[in-house]
């Protein structure tokens, strides 16, 4: 919203979260799919060239994007994902996803979110419990709270290389030319810090920032955040 003034904002909900359409196949919940999908909204959109923003699965997304139609992007941000991902954060995901749990209240819901990402948002109050949960959450047709996403996204993701499926450094050497912002959150379990250095060396043209004070993933609207994605967007011009 803060640059949609400015610029042309596109968030699309991948398959089998908010808006979109669950897949028939679960086995089609992976990041190559989601990576032709976003492919087939350029298409359908006639964008050309975008300024391309990616969380986690979304950075992975960037990077496929960078190697397979690396005229596509004129410039990125990767936000507390890289080339390789730490195993304890990802086992600590996988741990959550694709569980069907329910809610009475949004204040249950609240506090569940909070037990699973507490440590990744040490400062966060309830009313920022409450904001996420709203975000991630909906009102179900029995008037109980549930994740607003197809459960079944978790089952490939549960497989071994679910998270990728390709070496993503050759990937990430297809941003080499580009303005590309680095973001890691200081508490990351996902981003190590020996990985964020390697990335910010294999590309020149990279600006890598650490958000204080948050873990997986920052949720961009950080005061470090917003800065970074503001020098990324001059940089572009």
């Amino acid at each position: 919203v803060r640059l949609a003034g400015e610029w042309r904002v596109l968030c699309p909900d991948l398959r089998g979260r908010g808006e979109s359409a669950y897949a028939k196949d679960s086995a089609s919940y992976n990041p190559l799919q989601y990576a032709d999908d976003i492919a087939m909204l350029f298409e359908e959109t006639g964008i050309e060239r975008v300024v391309a923003i990616g969380t986690s699965l979304g950075g992975l997304l960037v990077m496929i994007t960078a190697m397979t139609a690396p005229q596509r992007l004129a410039g990125a941000l990767l936000n507390d994902v890289g080339p390789e991902i730490d195993p304890k954060g990802l086992e600590r995901i996988r741990d959550y996803v694709g569980q069907a749990r329910s809610f009475e209240t949004w204040m249950h819901a609240a506090r569940a979110i909070e037990e699973t990402q507490g440590s990744a948002f040490p400062d966060y109050t309830i009313t920022d419990w409450l904001a996420m949960a709203k975000r991630c959450m909906m009102v179900g047709g029995n008037g109980r709270i549930h994740f607003d996403y197809d459960m079944k996204i978790a089952e490939p993701f549960a497989q071994p290389g679910g998270e990728a499926g390709v070496d993503m450094w050759p990937a990430l050497a297809g941003l080499k030319d580009k303005p590309v912002t680095l973001l890691r959150g200081e508490l990351s379990d996902i981003l190590a810090p020996a990985t964020l250095i390697r990335m910010a060396e294999a590309l020149p043209l990279a600006e890598a920032v650490t958000v204080p004070r948050v873990g997986h993933a920052p949720m961009l609207d950080e005061p470090a955040a917003m800065a970074a994605i503001d020098r990324l967007l001059a940089r572009v011009g």
